[in-house]
C-alpha cells in the first residue's frame, strides 16, 4: 500500500509523482509513496460527492456495522500496524500499540453514537402547528491531519464523519502515511462502499486549496499548526467552507505546594515526554509554587536524566526521535535561543552520540525562565521541560492564562477549593486536575483562543459533521 485510495481502488497519482518515506530513527528509506496534487483531490471529491447520495441515506445501523468491523480488524492486526507506526514515526512500540487501541475504540464508539443523533419535538404556540428538529449529514468532508498521532488524529475525525453519514476525502501527513493506509484497509475490509472513503498523500498546499475551491466539499476538519489554521480560515470564504480546527497548544501545569513532590516530579518526567513532547495537549509550561520549586527542580531533573533515548523497537526506550531533521533543528535552535535568554539547562538538550543516526535529542529540563522567554511564549513540540515559579493562586492563574493558546491546562493540588477555583478561571478548553490525560473517546476535545474551533470526540464530535434542520408543519 503506497498509492492513493480513490473511489474504492488503490491508484497512482495523476502525474505519477512519488516521494521517499523515511524512518526518523534510522534515516533509511521505508518506501516510495504516491504524491497527490490538486487534480487528484478534485477527482476524490467528485467520487465522494457521488457516494454521498447513497451513503447519507443508509441507516445508522448499517454504518455502525461497517465501523465496528473496521474496529475489529484493527484489533486483530494491532501488532503489524503498530510496527509500521514505529517505523514511520519513531515512537516507542508500546505507545504505538496504545494509539491503535484508541483508534479502534473511536471507530466502535462512533458506531454506537451514530444511533443516538437524536432530534426533538418543540411545543409550539399554536394548536394547528407542529415543529421538530432533526440532524442530517453535512456532505463531503475534507480531513487534514498531523503526523504526531498518525492513527488517533485521523480516526477521531473519520469515524465521526462516517458515522454521521458523510463521505470523506482524507489527507494525512506525508511523514506518516502508513497508519492511514492501514485504516483505509480496515474500512475496505469492513465493506465500506466505493467513494465513501478516499485517501490522498501529497502536496499539502495544493490539496488544501483544492478542498477550499471545490463547492462540493462542505467542511474541512484540520489538525495542525495555528499558522495553517489561519490560512484555512482565510480561504474558507471562497466557497463558504465550514471548518473544525484543532491547532496549537501551550499547556500550563500548575503544581501547588500541598502535593507529593516526588510523585508529581516522577510522573511529570513521563507525561511531558510522551511522544517526545510532540503532543498538542502536552504539559509544557511547568509553574511550581515557590515553596517547592527547588525540590521539584532537583527531582524532575533526576527522573528526566534517567529516561532512555533510542529507536522505538528497543527495549525500555522512553523517548524516540523527532519526526524530521527540520523538527529536530527547530528544537535545537529554540534551546540555543533559550541560553541567550539566561535559561539554564539542567540536563539534556544535546544530540546523543548513540544512536549514530536518526533525529534524536536528549530530553532537557530548563530553569531560570520568566514570562517573556521563548519557552513561555511559543509551542515547543519537542523534548524540553521548562520550569517557572509562582507566588500564590492569583499569580499562578495570571501566568497560566498569559498565552494566545487555550487548548489544555493541568492543575495538581490536594485542596478541593483550590482545584475548583483554578479550573474555573483557567482560559482553556480542557483542564485536567490531578491527571495527565484529561481527554477520552467519550469526552469533547477542543480549544479556546488561537487553539482552534469546534470539537472532536464525544457526542459533540458527531454533530460537527451534521446539519440541524427545523421542520415546521402548519394548518393542522
Amino acid at each position: 500500500m503506497n498509492q492513493l485510495f480513490i473511489n474504492g481502488v488503490w491508484i497512482d497519482a495523476v502525474d505519477k509523482r512519488q516521494f521517499d518515506l523515511l524512518n526518523p530513527a534510522t534515516e533509511d528509506v521505508i518506501g516510495q509513496m504516491s504524491f497527490a496534487n490538486g487534480k487528484d483531490c478534485h477527482i476524490a471529491i467528485d467520487a465522494a460527492a457521488t457516494a454521498f447520495k447513497t451513503w447519507s441515506r443508509t441507516t445508522a445501523y448499517v454504518r455502525a456495522d461497517i465501523l465496528k468491523k473496521a474496529a475489529t480488524y484493527i484489533r486483530e492486526h494491532i501488532e503489524p500496524l503498530a510496527k509500521d507506526m514505529v517505523s514511520e514515526s519513531g515512537k516507542p512500540l508500546a505507545e504505538a500499540k496504545g494509539e491503535w487501541t484508541v483508534a479502534a475504540n473511536l471507530f466502535e464508539w462512533y458506531a454506537e453514537e451514530a444511533k443516538r443523533a437524536y432530534g426533538k419535538i418543540i411545543p409550539t404556540n399554536r394548536p394547528d402547528k407542529r415543529s421538530s428538529v432533526i440532524w442530517q449529514p453535512m456532505g463531503v468532508i475534507g480531513v487534514i491531519t498531523a503526523w504526531n498521532f498518525p492513527a488517533y488524529n485521523p480516526a477521531r475525525a473519520w469515524a465521526a464523519a462516517l458515522a454521521a453519514g458523510c463521505t470523506v476525502v482524507a489527507k494525512p501527513a506525508e511523514d506518516t502515511p502508513l497508519s492511514a493506509f492501514h485504516m483505509v484497509n480496515a474500512l475496505n475490509h469492513a465493506g465500506i462502499p466505493k467513494g465513501v472513503m478516499n485517501l490522498l498523500i501529497g502536496d499539502a498546499a495544493a490539496i488544501g486549496d483544492a478542498m477550499l475551491d471545490n463547492p462540493l466539499l462542505k467542511k474541512i476538519s484540520f489538525t495542525g499548526s495555528t499558522r495553517v489554521g489561519k490560512l484555512l480560515m482565510d480561504g474558507a470564504s471562497r466557497t463558504h467552507t465550514k471548518l473544525s480546527l484543532e491547532l496549537g497548544g501551550n499547556a500550563p501545569v500548575l503544581i501547588f505546594d500541598d502535593v507529593d513532590v516526588d510523585a508529581i516530579a516522577k510522573a511529570a518526567a513521563t507525561a511531558r515526554f510522551r511522544n517526545n513532547g510532540q503532543v498538542c495537549i502536552a504539559p509544557q509550561r511547568f509553574y511550581i509554587h515557590k515553596n517547592i520549586y527547588k525540590e521539584f527542580s532537583s527531582l524532575v531533573t533526576k527522573y528526566v536524566s534517567a529516561l532512555k533515548v533510542g529507536g522505538g523497537f528497543e527495549e525500555g526506550v522512553n523517548v524516540g526521535p523527532l519526526i524530521t531533521k527540520k523538527q529536530r533543528d527547530s528544537v535545537l535552535s529554540l534551546l540555543e535561543k533559550t541560553k541567550k535568554e539566561n535559561g539554564v539547562i539542567l540536563t539534556g538538550g544535546d544530540v546523543p552520540s548513540q544512536p549514530a543516526k536518526g533525529y534524536f535529542i536528549r530530553p532537557a529540563v530548563v530553569s531560570g525562565l520568566d514570562q517573556n522567554s521563548s519557552l513561555a511564549r511559543q509551542e515547543i513540540f519537542g523534548p524540553i521541560l521548562p520550569l517557572f515559579s509562582f507566588d500564590d493562586i492569583d499569580d499562578a492563574i495570571a501566568k497560566a492564562n498569559d498565552t494566545e493558546y487555550g487548548l489544555a491546562a493541568f492543575v495538581f493540588t490536594n485542596n478541593l477549593k483550590t482545584a475548583v477555583h483554578v479550573s474555573e478561571r483557567l482560559e482553556f478548553g480542557i483542564v485536567g486536575i490531578n491527571e495527565w490525560a484529561p481527554h477520552g473517546t467519550e469526552s469533547p476535545f477542543g480549544g479556546w483562543k488561537y487553539s482552534g474551533q469546534g470539537h472532536e470526540s464525544g457526542s459533540e464530535g458527531l454533530y460537527e459533521y451534521m446539519e440541524k434542520k427545523l421542520i415546521s408543519i402548519g394548518g393542522l
